[in-house]
């Protein structure tokens, strides 16, 4: 039999779990748990083969709860999740399953149809890898702070149109505005999305959300054409990257 754990704030969410696994004899309901707390012990416990894992719930969700099993001690799991867009593209990178609220009962069987696969062979380092990214994304800064003196200037991340190289500091290009920050592009590149953020040049990197076209320049160059207007030379050498990341 595999034992299963559900983990949901939410008593209806709990509910319908509950009632599409009735249809799945090998598959015993080993507890069920409202919080991320509560829900630890019993799967530092063993007490699960595979879990039923919300997403998002208060104090402690589902990814925080992850982090803190020892990486032995990672089950299968399928996350329930209802509109985190980051967490989508991350199960599917990873290759992890995930129920997208509300679900169908044909979506629910298929997950539960790749999960008693997965059982059968365990991969606990993409789970790992999942947790590693998250992590990662966690630290990145939602806006970097520029400072002129005794002014103080906080910059939205997600306002980034591009980033220039001028020697130790970067320009930041914000919706027309200019910002000048005293660290190297390649400091600022490590902190940053690589999913959103890519390195164009060696002294430009653009917001992927903001470019228009790729347009050909010269005889293996290209230049990025944002949405303003603004033309950002792409050296042949990251040409393909930018390429690949926007397709």
């Amino acid at each position: 039999m595999i034992r299963a754990l559900i983990v949901d704030d939410e008593p209806l969410a709990r509910r319908r779990v509950r009632a599409l696994l009735a249809g799945e004899p090998d598959i015993q309901i080993a507890g069920e748990h409202a919080d991320g707390r509560s829900a630890l012990a019993a799967i530092a416990g063993g007490a699960a083969d595979l879990i039923f894992l919300d997403v998002q719930m208060p104090e402690l969700d589902g990814f925080q709860l992850l982090a803190r099993l020892d990486r032995a001690q990672l089950p299968e799991v399928i996350f329930v999740t209802a509109h985190d867009e980051h967490a989508l593209r991350a199960f599917e990178v990873h290759a992890l399953d995930y129920l997208l609220k509300p679900f169908r009962r044909e979506r629910f069987a298929e997950a539960v149809r790749r999960a008693r696969a997965r059982l059968a062979h365990p991969d606990r380092e993409r789970l790992a890898a999942l947790l590693a990214e998250l992590e990662a994304e966690r630290r990145r800064p939602a806006r970097l702070t520029v400072r002129d003196g005794a002014r103080v200037t906080m910059v939205p991340v997600a306002e980034l149109d591009w980033l220039a190289a001028e020697g130790n500091y970067v320009k930041l290009h914000a919706g027309g505005a200019e910002h000048l920050l005293r660290e190297t592009l390649a400091a600022l590149e490590a902190r940053l999305d690589p999913a959103r953020f890519v390195r164009v040049h060696r002294s430009a990197i653009v917001n992927l959300e903001r470019v228009a076209q790729v347009l050909p320049h010269g005889k293996n160059d290209a230049v990025a054409v944002l949405r303003d207007g603004t033309r950002v030379p792409v050296s042949r050498t990251h040409r393909a990257r930018l390429e690949k990341a926007l397709s």
